[in-house]
């Protein structure tokens, strides 16, 4: 590639993201945060009152500054354009979680924190959609210069690193200015919620209910799961996103579509009347939020997180996507992988349109879900417009997505294909 069009690459953006915007309630461990801070940290604050207000406090100390991203200007009413979040879910052994998780907090891997989720949340301009975008773990891309926010220390450019070790580079930061990088976006506003933090948010909303087709067995992580829809809270909900060898080919690649089901079903229990309309698990989820994830500087005002609220508020669920990054094989490793940026070059281009995603590829690339099927219904009689020789809108033209690019629709009933 020459070096003219990795630098168009960079400076590519897409829907006026120097202008940003926001699309739906659909939350991470990355919708999660599209939601969870949208929906979770906005709705709640109106409702808890001074509560809340110590723990914006400390949600606003904590707050990370971000390298080479462009800002953007508050304003009164919705955010304006299109707007990127990026959401990291992160394993840092917390003292109060690290026995559930083995050897990572207690044996010879122990210490440290890497970005094992890595979401790109783009939130379009009007008319209003969202897409995530996961990036694999495992990728191997270039790691741009980092500086430490802890000690100060800058790490030299790296040509191929895995994504999942920026965090250790630079933090959140580091993690942002990569992805940056090799997308040529720019990512205005990001967050980090750890395994402790999942497990915290997850019980705030009284749990999330998935669909597994064949039951789930993984003893790497404890997982154990009959088949059906079956109701996750606490460390079990955790499990299910960290499971890689009970699903699909028991890869990265099929826990991502595992990790997206759970991100659809999540984005449905926020915006139910179990949560949205009862102002004790509001209340218990703002303030769970809020202690539990790490923001950019960029998130720290209210009215900023007010404004990406009353942007995605009314997005439709077939319009709020979920991708996989396209990758293929890394020819030097058999257990990484390497960006497809021809397909993920038509991505960004079908971003900047604006226009509805059609998906022509698999719902996994690592065969971890499987779509179900609705039943068959009885036809609709056709109304009065429709036979009356009103004319009938057309369509809006969608843009079909590449066939390596692989994910699904909030809108969709996916199932995790478990090995039981």
């Amino acid at each position: 590639m020459s070096e003219t069009t990795k630098d168009a690459r960079r400076r590519r953006t897409v829907a006026r993201h120097g202008i940003l915007s926001s699309p739906s309630i659909g939350g991470q461990i990355a919708r999660f945060v599209a939601v969870a801070l949208a929906v979770v940290l906005v709705s709640g604050l109106g409702v808890v009152g001074y509560t809340t207000y110590t723990a914006v406090a400390d949600f606003s100390e904590s707050a990370v500054e971000l390298e080479g991203q462009e800002s953007v200007p508050p304003d009164i009413g919705e955010i304006e354009g299109g707007v990127n979040l990026f959401v990291a879910g992160t394993d840092a052994c917390e003292p109060a979680y690290a026995a559930y998780f083995g050897d990572r907090c207690t044996g010879a891997d122990a210490g440290g924190e890497l970005n094992d989720v890595n979401m790109l949340v783009h939130i379009s301009d009007e008319p209003r959609r969202v897409t995530v975008i996961s990036f694999p773990r495992d990728l191997m891309i270039p790691i741009p210069e980092c500086t430490d926010p802890d000690t100060g220390r800058t790490t030299s450019a790296m040509t191929k690193q895995p994504l999942n070790s920026t965090f250790s580079y630079g933090g959140l930061s580091c993690a942002v200015k990569t992805i940056s990088e090799l997308t040529g976006q720019n990512i205005p506003f990001a967050a980090a919620v750890t395994w402790g933090g999942v497990i915290e948010i997850t019980n705030a909303i009284g749990g999330v209910e998935v669909c597994i087709a064949n039951g789930i067995k993984d003893y790497h992580t404890g997982l154990d799961l009959p088949a059906g829809i079956v109701p996750l809270q606490g460390i079990e909900a955790l499990q299910f996103l960290r499971t890689r060898h009970g699903v699909g080919n028991g890869g990265d690649l099929g826990r991502i579509s595992n990790q997206q089901q759970y991100m659809s079903k999540l984005a449905r229990k926020l915006v139910s009347e179990q949560v949205l309309s009862n102002p004790a698990t509001l209340f218990g989820l703002a303030t769970t939020a809020l202690s539990n994830v790490t923001p950019s500087q960029t998130l720290r005002n209210p009215l900023t997180l007010t404004q990406i609220a009353l942007a995605v508020k009314n997005v439709p669920f077939d319009e709020i996507v979920f991708i996989q990054y396209p990758v293929n094989g890394d020819p030097s490793d058999s257990n990484k992988v390497v960006p497809n940026y021809a397909a993920a070059d038509a991505l960004w281009a079908a971003l900047e349109t604006n226009r509805p995603l059609q998906l022509t590829g698999k719902a996994s690339q690592g065969d971890g879900v499987i779509v179900e099927t609705p039943a068959p219904t009885e036809p609709v009689a056709p109304t009065d417009a429709a036979t009356s020789g009103a004319p009938i809108a057309p369509a809006e033209d969608s843009v079909a997505l590449p066939s390596a690019i692989t994910g699904s629709t909030a809108a969709q009933d996916t199932c995790s294909n478990g090995n039981g």
